[in-house]
């Protein structure tokens, strides 16, 4: 059970070190991380990522150890948790396409449909944060809600939210970067 302080007290905290806050930030924020962890892994097929709690546990490993990352509220938060997510998901994706192309082990697999099929949702992932970088010319913003939607499962809505715009906003961004990334994957 979190206690009574707000979360940006949770956060300051563990940007401090406090381990008490950084258990009570985790505690906190564990539902939404594992709604939007969900909410990501549903994209892609079953076996080709991370599970739920590995990704969630994963992230916020990653946050406790970022101790130069100044966040101020739930919105940089939020914001911050989906580019961990993305660098969680992209390191994922790599080290299974290199463990695919060698890795030192002899694999046999049973039904290369499969392997197949996981390997293209990889390279999927892989071109999409390549084309981010490119979006992010066009306007940080448009990277922020492909990053948020794509890599972190996030709604409209927890978007619009976390990024201290309107949902309308949102969407225009979203068609726009749609656009932008078929022609940056082609």
């Amino acid at each position: 059970m979190t206690h009574e302080r707000p979360l940006t007290d949770f956060i300051h905290g563990a940007q401090r070190g406090e381990r008490a806050a950084l258990a009570s930030l985790f505690e906190a924020m564990y539902p939404d991380l594992r709604r939007l962890a969900r909410a990501r892994l549903r994209k892609g097929s079953h076996d080709a990522l991370l599970e739920t709690t590995a990704l969630v546990h994963e992230t916020f490993i990653r946050f406790a150890g970022a101790a130069c990352t100044k966040l101020e509220d739930r919105r940089h938060f939020l914001c911050y948790v989906s580019r961990t997510m993305r660098s969680v998901v992209v390191d994922s994706a790599r080290a299974r396409l290199s463990e695919r192309r060698g890795g030192g082990a002899m694999r046999v697999t049973l039904s290369p449909r499969v392997e197949n099929a996981q390997q293209q949702g990889e390279v999927e992932i892989l071109k999409v944060h390549d084309a981010l970088e490119h979006l992010a010319h066009y306007g940080q913003r448009i990277a922020q809600v492909v990053e948020m939607r794509y890599f972190a499962g996030m709604t409209e809505p927890q978007i619009a939210e976390a990024l201290g715009v309107t949902e309308r906003t949102v969407r225009r961004d979203w068609e726009k970067a749609r656009a932008l990334l078929v022609e940056a994957l082609e």
